[in-house]
Parts: C-alpha cells; structure tokens; sequence
C-alpha cells in the first residue's frame, strides 16, 4: 500500500475580522500519498493557497488536525514546526524565491547550511545535485542572471536537497514558457516516481496531463469532481 505523506482530518482554517469570521477552508478530509503528482485547482480566492499553507506547517489549522508522515502538526511549538518544513517538506514558489546575493550552487547549499551541515559537506551534496538538472555550468550565476526555466531548476534543487518526502509548488510553471514548464513538470514528475508526495497548486492547464490525481478548491470546500470551466 502507498505510504501517506501528508494528511488532513476534519482540517479547517477561519480568521477573524473584528466581529466577522472568514472561513479560508472548510473542515476537510482528505490524504496525499508518495508515488503521486497531485494539482489542486480553482479559482483565486478559493482556498486554494490555504491548503498548502496547512500542508506546509506555514499556518496551524482552527479546527482539525494535520499531519505530514506520522508527526501531528498541531502539536507542534513555532521551533519545532520549523524544523519539520526545513527537514521534512520541499517548497517551489511561481517567483523562484532564490536568495539574491547568493550565486545558484550557494541558493542551493543554503537549507544544509542552516541544518549545521559543514560548508564542504553542503557543497558537494549540492555540485551532486545541480548536475542532475544539467545546471552545473550556471552554478556561479546570480538568480539575475539565470532564465526563468533555469531559476526554477535551482529551486527545485534546492528543495530536495534535504530529501524532503513531500514537496509543495506554489504555482511553479506561471512565469515559465511552454518549453520551461513542460521540462519542469517533467522533473517534478520523476521526482513522484522516487517515492515522494509531489502538490502542486496551479491555474495553469496545460499541468492537468501530468497529475495523477486533480482536486477542486471552491469556496473554500475541497472536491475530487468540478465543473470544468471553474478550471
């Protein structure tokens, strides 16, 4: 049976506006297994974003529990939930992320350095690394310098480089060209066949051939069915 990478029970998150109270998602259920691509969908507003904020240990939920691999997220105290997102979880975000002043091997020794692994360590499990996504001819380049297809390599890299079971993109593909996102939808796709929990939010359409499994955000209710043209 497929492990489970993440999981929410009865998840929910409201916030407080004075006297109102804006619900962002409703309780939901649902899982997440390793081996599997899974978009969530809809349109802005939705929920969307909020769900893979929980999923992310980025937010803690009002009501319900969450948890990624066996630890409960609720639990957790602010230091401890840190070190699950920087150990645990990989994140990819549409505008890349990548730390400026760093060049693309620094951006992508960066999550070791900050877990005390020694700078030489860090490098050579990085240079390893950055050649499997055929960057090591840029790894002295600025973010600045580098194409957006080739940002985006970099940030992938670098959310594996702790070897994180479940990795969260934030509408990965949205400043890309068709040929930039379609090489990395590829690579987060291999990386769902190496026993990962791949989610990915998008808008974008041309994801949908990739996913081996589609979930709907409306209204901040989650389904594994919707109308077509919400999408």
């Amino acid at each position: 049976m497929t492990e489970i990478a993440a999981r929410l029970e009865a998840a929910g998150k409201e916030y407080k506006t004075g006297e109102s109270t804006i619900v962002a998602l409703q309780p939901t259920t649902t899982e997440f297994r390793k081996g599997e691509i899974t978009l969530i969908v809809g349109p802005s507003g939705s929920g969307k974003t909020t769900l893979l904020s929980l999923l992310g240990g980025v937010i803690y939920p009002t009501m319900g529990k969450v948890w990624v691999g066996d630890t409960r997220v609720n639990d957790l105290p602010e230091r401890e939930l840190a070190h699950l997102r920087l150990r645990q979880i990989g994140f990819v975000f549409q505008g890349f992320n990548l730390l400026a002043p760093l060049n693309a091997l620094e951006n992508v020794m960066h999550p070791l350095l900050l877990q005390g692994v020694s700078r030489r360590d860090a490098r050579k499990q990085a240079m390893e690394l950055v050649r499997t996504f055929g960057m090591e001819e840029r790894i002295h380049n600025l973010p600045r310098n580098l194409s957006g297809g080739q940002q985006q390599r970099i940030a992938i890299a670098r959310s594996l480089i702790t070897d994180p079971q479940l990795i969260l993109c934030d509408e990965p593909t949205a400043s890309l060209d068709h040929n930039s996102a379609r090489m990395v939808m590829e690579m987060l796709s291999q990386l769902s066949l190496d026993n990962r929990a791949v989610i990915v939010v998008t808008h974008d359409v041309r994801l949908k051939k990739y996913a081996d499994r589609t979930i709907y955000v409306s209204e901040g209710m989650i389904s594994d069915n919707a109308i077509e043209e919400e999408f």
